[in-house]
């Protein structure tokens, strides 16, 4: 094993070594199963060099795996002998319940596919860009058992990139892709035998990035966006950075459907037909609004943890940034997040903005919006808070917003990289791991709990650093003497595995996604993983401790995407669902995911369901059937079988999760529809 004091790069380089020798090997002569399966008419793309003829689908541009693999001398290398692994439904705190979906593959086919090549290519195959739409409604088969009868009505959204590589050379990293909106509509006794039924449509956001680069017949990428590299359109002196896909996640409110992202304003679409009506301006930013300062004593407070000389520095350093950064850049004066909330005890959406400088400077601006059911402005609050950090997810609870700092650093070697055009935008930024703790702030979310007099501005430290990835549910107790707990469950990964520009494994050298960056010989501990964070206030709000602690004992593999049933968002639940990897392949052993892990809170179990073969699966989203029982309700996931090019949606019992009858249903979606990976999704009742 590496040593521990070894750079990320460092301790992942022996397992590159081996699975870059091993795809050296088997170079000359691939078994048909380890290579993806292609329509009638398409070539492989390392045939030539060539692009899918396919005119829908086309896979994400890769270098030619036999000329990206490193030659050593035959004689000195041999391949390793087979590990021997414990089963993957088992972890260190006891047995897992778990069930797969079909029957375990036979020994010699489970041989021939769990190669590090079948590898390479089902991984690059889940983001393989999807040409077409389905604007009118497709039937959906039901491929296996039956949509249950007490099913609600209801939309499935799913937000995710559809378009990775254009007609002229270039691929962009999946956060740059263009969203692609899918949809999924249930219809109780919409069958002709009075059944339930369900049916999908998918369409393009049409993002002012999306009609400048798709033309008539073709795709020719014009921005840079923040995390990729153009090797057919312009490097040097390209100011298109900020390149709003609307690809990240997707939100029902209020009649209106949105698709946000992480650094502009969202795109609302038509609830049925999925027709991009614009840009909606949730923020009032069209209106000329300024940039934002504090209202709620946060300067004050800022200012009182600085020297005065330091922050008056900081304070014209963003008066400068601001017109180079909206004027150059064209960034917005704030940056919406695209995790949203929703506060079931209020009937309140919940939102918060950056400001564009955030990035940029040790100070960070954040203003929460609360909307009412009709998207009316009922609260809106602004917090400087004196660090530098960045902010994917966030909670709130009762009293409070939550956000987990991950702190980052501007890295000048990289940034001006960046300006070259040889190296993404996000190189400008780094991690900062010199603290051996996660920065926690409490900002009162009312003047009332603003009155108990703690100075917000100073973080709890959370005991071990930890890069906060998404927030499942969060909640405030009161015991008898007046302390209040606040609990957190999430999933959060090692600042040392954390890159932005490396995630998915992109390389924009040779234009391939390496599986080996997610798959790193200490993902285990260093990928995503779920956690409760407890933090203890006294009767006056001061922090009085604070815990973090595996979710469950009995789970301690990589996992994320933690979701609950949406009834009991700010209380107490006992049941969270997530994303997670089983183990099963020895060459993806971390991600893609192909498992959804239950783990109930009383007793720190933890049950499993697994995809079997050669398939992957999505973010889990819990479908309340209104049952008296926290479980009573679906898990709704899309299962990728890449192999086959098929997607499939997967209806699973919450509450046989872990037996071989979870399943209920599983729906096809039409082969020329396959699309790649989604990010996040939302379920809406009729």
């Amino acid at each position: 094993m590496p040593d521990a004091g070894a750079t990320p790069a460092a301790r992942a380089r022996p397992w590159n070594r081996r699975y870059k020798y091993i795809l050296a090997s088997t170079r000359r002569q691939l078994p048909p199963s380890t290579a993806p399966r292609l329509e009638t008419g398409q070539q492989r793309p390392n045939e030539g060099g060539r692009h899918d003829t396919n005119p829908n689908m086309s896979p994400h541009t890769v270098a030619a795996m036999h000329t990206t693999v490193v030659h050593h001398r035959r004689q000195r290398h041999r391949a390793p002998p087979p590990r021997r692994r414990r089963s993957p439904c088992h972890g260190r705190g006891g047995g897992v319940r778990a069930a797969a979906a079909t029957a375990t593959t036979p020994s010699g086919a489970a041989a021939t596919t769990d190669t590090p090549s079948a590898a390479f290519w089902d991984y690059n195959l889940l983001f393989r860009s999807q040409r077409a739409e389905s604007r009118d409604p497709v039937a959906l088969r039901v491929a296996d058992g039956a949509i249950p009868p007490d099913f609600p009505s209801g939309t499935y959204y799913l937000a995710g990139p559809g378009m990775f590589t254009d007609d002229h050379g270039s691929t962009v990293h999946p956060l740059d892709g263009h969203g692609y909106l899918r949809a999924f509509r249930f219809v109780a006794g919409g069958g002709s035998d009075g059944a339930a039924a369900a049916s999908y449509s998918a369409r393009y956001v049409e993002t002012a990035a999306k009609r400048e680069e798709h033309g008539a017949s073709s795709w020719r990428f014009t921005h840079r966006g923040p995390f990729s590299v153009l090797q057919g359109g312009s490097r040097v002196g390209n100011v298109k950075v900020m390149k709003n896909v609307a690809n990240t996640s997707v939100l029902r409110w209020g009649g209106r459907v949105l698709c946000l992202w992480e650094g502009g304003e969202p795109y609302e679409l038509d609830p049925r037909t999925l027709e991009t009506l614009g840009p909606f301006d949730i923020l009032g930013l069209g209106a000329g609004e300024a940039a934002p300062r504090d209202r709620n004593g946060g300067e004050a407070a800022a200012r009182h943890r600085r020297p005065w000389l330091q922050e008056a520095g900081i304070d014209v350093a963003a008066r400068l940034l601001r017109p180079v950064l909206s004027g150059v850049y064209r960034m917005p004066a704030r940056r919406l997040l695209a995790h949203y909330k929703i506060d079931p005890n209020t009937n309140r959406l919940l939102m918060v903005a950056c400001n564009a400088e955030d990035m940029l400077l040790p100070r960070s601006n954040f203003t929460f919006y609360e909307f009412d059911a009709d998207f009316a402005l009922v609260q809106k609050r602004e917090f400087v808070v004196p660090d530098h950090l960045m902010i994917h997810d966030w909670a709130f609870t009762d009293n409070h917003y939550v956000l987990l700092g991950n702190r980052i650093k501007l890295d000048i070697p990289g940034s001006l990289l960046a300006l070259t055009g040889t190296h993404p935008m996000i190189a400008a930024l780094a991690v900062d791991p010199s603290r051996e703790s996660t920065p926690v702030y409490l900002l009162p979310r009312s003047p009332e709990a603003e009155a108990a007099g703690r100075d917000w501005s100073v973080p709890v430290e959370a005991p071990p650093q930890m890069w906060s990835m998404h927030v499942g549910n969060a909640f405030e107790e009161r015991d008898g003497g007046g302390t209040t707990t606040i609990r957190l469950h999430m999933s959060g990964c090692s600042y040392q595995w954390f890159h932005f520009h490396r995630m998915f494994g992109y390389d924009w050298h040779n234009k391939k996604l390496d599986p080996s960056f997610m798959n790193v010989a200490r993902g285990r501990e260093w990928l995503p993983r779920l956690v409760q964070v407890s933090i203890d206030l006294d009767k006056r709000g001061a922090p009085r401790g604070c815990s973090v602690r595996r979710l469950s004992d009995q789970w301690t593999r990589p996992a994320d995407f933690p979701a609950i049933n949406p009834s009991f968002a700010n209380r107490r639940n006992r049941f969270v669902y997530a994303g997670a990897a089983s183990g099963s392949r020895r060459f993806l052993p971390f991600f893609p995911f192909d498992s959804v892990v239950k783990v109930d809170l009383s007793d720190g179990s933890a049950r499993l369901w697994s995809a079997a073969g050669r398939k992957f699966v999505g973010e889990p989203v819990f479908v309340p059937t209104g049952g008296n029982r926290e479980d009573d309700g679906y898990v709704l996931l899309v299962e990728y079988a890449v192999s086959d090019h098929r997607c499939h949606l997967v209806v699973l019992d919450a509450r046989k999760i872990g037996e071989r009858n979870a399943v209920v249903a599983k729906l096809e979606v039409p082969k020329h529809l396959t699309f790649p990976m989604g990010f996040h999704g939302f379920w809406a009742d009729e």
